[in-house]
C-alpha cells in the first residue's frame, strides 16, 4: 500500500484544466453554429432540430468519421495547433459531400497526454473555423486526458459529421455514363494524407521542420501545415445547379486514381491526363526521397483535392460556379470504354477500399 493518498490529479488527470479549456473555446464554438442547433456547449449530447427534414420526400442521412493522421506530429513539432482542426473538418465533411449530401453538424474528439487549456482551445478554434467555412454546426465534442498512454505534449484529433440528401439526388456510380467529363479541383497542398511518407523523407534528408525551402517560399513545416481546402459550399452549389453532376470523389488516402475508381461503374474506364503541374511540394518530396512516381501518386493528392464527373453539356456551368468560389477547375479526362486500355499500355487502377468499381488510367507526363 502507498503511504500517500492517490488522487485523480496525482494520477495525471487535471479536471480543472479541462474546465478552463472549455471556457477558452466557447467563443470559437459560438461562431460555428446554425439556426437548427438547440442548447449550448457543455451538454451531454449536441441537439439539432431535424424538423426541416419533414419537408423532404425521402431524406437519406449520410455520416462520416475521420482524423488527420500523422499530420498532428508536424503540428506538435512546430508548436502550431490552430490549423489542424480545419484539416479535421475538411477530411470529414467533404467525404459527406461526395454523396451529394449537405453536411449539417459535427462533433470532435481530442485525446491528449496532458490538458493544456490554451492548446486545446487553439485546436478547437481550428475546428470551429473549418465548420464556419463549410456551413456546418459544431454541436459538441470531448477532450480526454490520457496520461501514460500519450506523452504530455502529444495529442490526436478525430471527428464525425452527419448530413442529408434526397434519395433520388444521391450521387454515385449509378449516375455515371460513358462520355462524362472528369474535372479536377485544386488542392491547397498536401492536405492530410501521406504524412508518414513526407515525414520519413524529411527525416531521411536530415531536415528540421524549420528549414526554409526556396522553392516553397517558406519553411517545410509551414508548407506541411497548410490547412486542407474545404470544398463543401462550392460543391453543394454545383450539386444544386442541375448541371449534370453525376459523381464526386474526395482525393484522400490512395491518391487520385484509386479514389476516382470508387465512384465509377464497373464497366467503365476513366482516362486521366497529367495536364497540370503539381505544386512544388510534391516534386520536392519526390526528388528529396527519390520516391517512385507510382508510389507518390497512390499516396499524395498531387495537387488535385477533388474530382467531379460531369455530363459534357454541364462542364462550363460547373466551372463557372466553382470559379465564383475561387476554385479554377480544369478538364483532366473522360469516362469511356475499358477496351481503350490497349491504346496506352499504362497501368490501370480498378476498384479500391473494398469497392468493386470502375477503372482509372493515368496517362502522359506532368508538365515540366
Amino acid at each position: 500500500m502507498t503511504d500517500q493518498p492517490i488522487t485523480y490529479a496525482s494520477a495525471g488527470v487535471d479536471v480543472h484544466a479541462g474546465d478552463r479549456a472549455v471556457e477558452l473555446m466557447k467563443d470559437s464554438v459560438r461562431r460555428a453554429q446554425r439556426p437548427e442547433v438547440l442548447g449550448g456547449l457543455g451538454g451531454f449530447a449536441g441537439m439539432f432540430d431535424a424538423s426541416a427534414l419533414k419537408g423532404m420526400r425521402r431524406p437519406v442521412l449520410a455520416t462520416s468519421t475521420d482524423g488527420v493522421g500523422t499530420k498532428v506530429a508536424v503540428a506538435q513539432a512546430m508548436g502550431v495547433h490552430d490549423t489542424i482542426g480545419q484539416d479535421l473538418v475538411g477530411m470529414v465533411v467533404d467525404d459527406i459531400v461526395v454523396s451529394g449530401a449537405e453536411p449539417l453538424f459535427m462533433t470532435d474528439y481530442v485525446a491528449c497526454g496532458r490538458v493544456v487549456p490554451e492548446r486545446i482551445a487553439a485546436i478547437v478554434s481550428g475546428i470551429a473555423r473549418g465548420c464556419e467555412l463549410a456551413g456546418v454546426a459544431l454541436v459538441g465534442g470531448e477532450t480526454a486526458e490520457h496520461p501514460g498512454l500519450l506523452e504530455p505534449d502529444e495529442y490526436d484529433v478525430a471527428g464525425a459529421a452527419t448530413g442529408v440528401v434526397e434519395h433520388d439526388l444521391v450521387l454515385g456510380p449509378h449516375r455515371v455514363e460513358r462520355g462524362d467529363v472528369v474535372l479536377a479541383l485544386p488542392s491547397s497542398g498536401l492536405h492530410s494524407n501521406g504524412y508518414s511518407l513526407v515525414r520519413r523523407v524529411v527525416a531521411a534528408a536530415g531536415w528540421g521542420w524549420d528549414r526554409h525551402v526556396d522553392e516553397l517560399g517558406r519553411t517545410i513545416g509551414e508548407e506541411a501545415l497548410e490547412p486542407t481546402r474545404i470544398y463543401t459550399r462550392a460543391l453543394l452549389e454545383v450539386v444544386r445547379a442541375d448541371v449534370g453532376l453525376h459523381a464526386l470523389s474526395h482525393v484522400t488516402g490512395g491518391g487520385l486514381a484509386a479514389n476516382l475508381a470508387r465512384v465509377l461503374p464497373r464497366d467503365t474506364l476513366a482516362t486521366v491526363e497529367r495536364v497540370w503541374s503539381p505544386p512544388p511540394v510534391f516534386r520536392l518530396v519526390q526528388e528529396l526521397g527519390r520516391v517512385p512516381l507510382a508510389d507518390l501518386e497512390q499516396t499524395l493528392n498531387m495537387g488535385v483535392g477533388f474530382v467531379a464527373v460531369v455530363a459534357p453539356e454541364g462542364v462550363a456551368r460547373a466551372q463557372e460556379i466553382l470559379r465564383a468560389h475561387g476554385t479554377e477547375a480544369w478538364v483532366v479526362g473522360a469516362v469511356g470504354d475499358p477496351s481503350t486500355v490497349s491504346m496506352y499500355g499504362a497501368p490501370v487502377v480498378q476498384g479500391a477500399k473494398g469497392v468493386d468499381g470502375g477503372a482509372v488510367m493515368m496517362v502522359g507526363d506532368y508538365p515540366a
